[in-house]
Protein backbone atom coordinates (compact mmCIF):
# COMPACT_ATOMS: atom_id res chain seq x y z
CA UNK A 1 0.00 0.00 0.00
CA UNK A 2 1.06 3.77 -0.82
CA UNK A 3 0.76 6.54 1.07
CA UNK A 4 0.54 10.40 -1.17
CA UNK A 5 1.21 13.65 -0.38
CA UNK A 6 0.72 16.50 -2.58
CA UNK A 7 2.77 19.63 -2.55
CA UNK A 8 2.20 23.02 -3.87
CA UNK A 9 4.23 25.35 -5.50
CA UNK A 10 3.81 28.67 -6.03
CA UNK A 11 5.72 31.12 -8.80
CA UNK A 12 5.62 34.81 -8.37
CA UNK A 13 7.23 36.77 -11.43
CA UNK A 14 10.61 34.54 -11.72
CA UNK A 15 10.99 33.71 -7.97
CA UNK A 16 9.40 30.67 -6.47
CA UNK A 17 7.74 31.02 -2.69
CA UNK A 18 9.03 28.79 0.11
CA UNK A 19 11.90 26.91 -1.21
CA UNK A 20 14.16 28.32 -3.88
CA UNK A 21 13.31 25.92 -6.51
CA UNK A 22 11.50 22.82 -6.89
CA UNK A 23 14.94 20.30 -6.84
CA UNK A 24 15.38 21.31 -2.80
CA UNK A 25 11.32 20.42 -2.57
CA UNK A 26 12.37 17.03 -4.04
CA UNK A 27 15.66 16.49 -1.90
CA UNK A 28 13.49 17.32 0.93
CA UNK A 29 11.07 14.68 0.72
CA UNK A 30 13.26 12.32 -0.61
CA UNK A 31 15.18 12.34 2.76
CA UNK A 32 11.60 11.89 4.51
CA UNK A 33 11.77 8.51 2.20
CA UNK A 34 9.06 9.97 -0.46
CA UNK A 35 9.60 9.27 -4.10
CA UNK A 36 8.49 11.95 -6.86
CA UNK A 37 5.24 10.46 -8.92
CA UNK A 38 4.63 13.68 -10.99
CA UNK A 39 4.98 17.42 -10.99
CA UNK A 40 1.66 19.43 -12.62
CA UNK A 41 0.68 22.78 -13.42
CA UNK A 42 -2.75 24.09 -11.41
CA UNK A 43 -2.78 27.28 -11.97
CA UNK A 44 -2.05 29.81 -14.84
CA UNK A 45 -1.52 33.55 -15.48
CA UNK A 46 -3.93 35.12 -17.92
CA UNK A 47 -0.74 34.96 -20.77
CA UNK A 48 -0.86 30.72 -20.34
CA UNK A 49 2.07 30.75 -18.24
CA UNK A 50 1.85 28.29 -15.05
CA UNK A 51 1.95 30.04 -11.92
CA UNK A 52 1.53 27.10 -9.58
CA UNK A 53 1.88 23.75 -9.24
CA UNK A 54 1.35 20.30 -7.58
CA UNK A 55 4.07 17.91 -6.81
CA UNK A 56 3.09 14.47 -5.77
CA UNK A 57 5.06 12.18 -3.74
CA UNK A 58 4.33 9.05 -2.53
CA UNK A 59 5.77 5.89 -0.40
CA UNK A 60 5.32 2.65 1.10
CA UNK A 61 3.42 1.97 3.71
CA UNK A 62 3.12 -1.11 6.37
CA UNK A 63 -0.57 -2.61 6.29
Amino acid sequence: MYQYKSVKLALKGLVVSELKNHDEIIDKYAKEGWRLVQIFPVKYASNGVPMEFEIIFEREIDN
